[in-house]
């Protein structure tokens, strides 16, 4: 995946992402992840990893060239609390699971089709339709997977910067900024799930919220607006 988006690493310690990353994975007491860069002018950032030791935090040139530091440090906060939840194996597990009952699907299909017997208590139009609703439910199951991983990463975010603030002033600029039609150059859907906007929220969709990878961001900063409140 940073391959694909033609990430490159930080090594400059005194750069602003490094150095809020390393000062939040020393506060929570994490393995310090390996920071990229994207060079794409559109914000957005996504973590990946199967664990602590084997972990990265991304950030585009939008993203860094966009906000303050509070809110940087928000949504650096918010990738590692992925990191923290092991949100990208989750994320992994539940994706291979989708993708079996995808496959015993097709396999049902070919088999309402080619084979079988009434006799032998086949029934072929039953079939066909568990063929067609599995994958359907697979694909509910991991959106609703992936979305309410979201809400436990902006809420571990907010404690782990103890500013909900900067993460709330964070999403509004980037949903607002993805609206306008902006897309991440080489974007695809089966990354879209690992940012913390997804990069095709400015498109029309009459699916409804059954198939977002992301809670709306309407949701998100009430949500850490309550958190807010807790703290008081």
């Amino acid at each position: 995946v940073l391959k694909h988006y033609n990430a490159t690493p930080i090594e400059d310690t005194r750069h602003p992402v490094y150095r809020i990353t390393q000062r939040l994975t020393q506060k929570v007491g994490l393995p310090m992840p390996k920071v990229y860069l994207i060079p794409d002018h559109t914000p957005n950032a996504f973590a990946t990893g199967r664990d602590h030791e084997h972990a990265a935090v991304a950030v585009t040139m939008g993203l860094y060239e966009m906000l303050n530091e509070k809110e940087l440090e928000g949504v650096i906060a918010h990738e590692l609390s992925h990191i923290k939840h092991y949100d990208i194996l989750i994320g992994t597990i539940a994706a291979v699971f989708a993708g079996a009952i995808a496959m015993i699907a097709n396999m049902m299909q070919f088999g309402a089709m080619f084979g079988g017997n009434n006799k032998q208590g086949f029934n072929p139009i039953m079939m066909i339709a568990m063929a067609i609703l599995l994958p359907l439910a697979a694909s509910i199951i991991q959106m609703t997977v992936s979305r309410s991983r979201e809400f436990i990463a902006d809420e571990g975010a907010a404690r782990m910067t103890e500013n909900p603030a900067g993460l709330q002033s964070a999403l509004a600029k980037l949903e607002n900024y993805a609206r306008s039609g902006h897309e991440i150059h080489n974007a695809t859907e089966q990354t879209a799930h690992m940012f913390i906007i997804n990069p095709f929220s400015g498109l029309k969709t009459t699916l409804g919220s059954l198939f977002r990878t992301h809670p709306t961001t309407q949701d998100r900063i009430a949500r850490l607006e309550e958190l807010k409140k807790e703290s008081k």
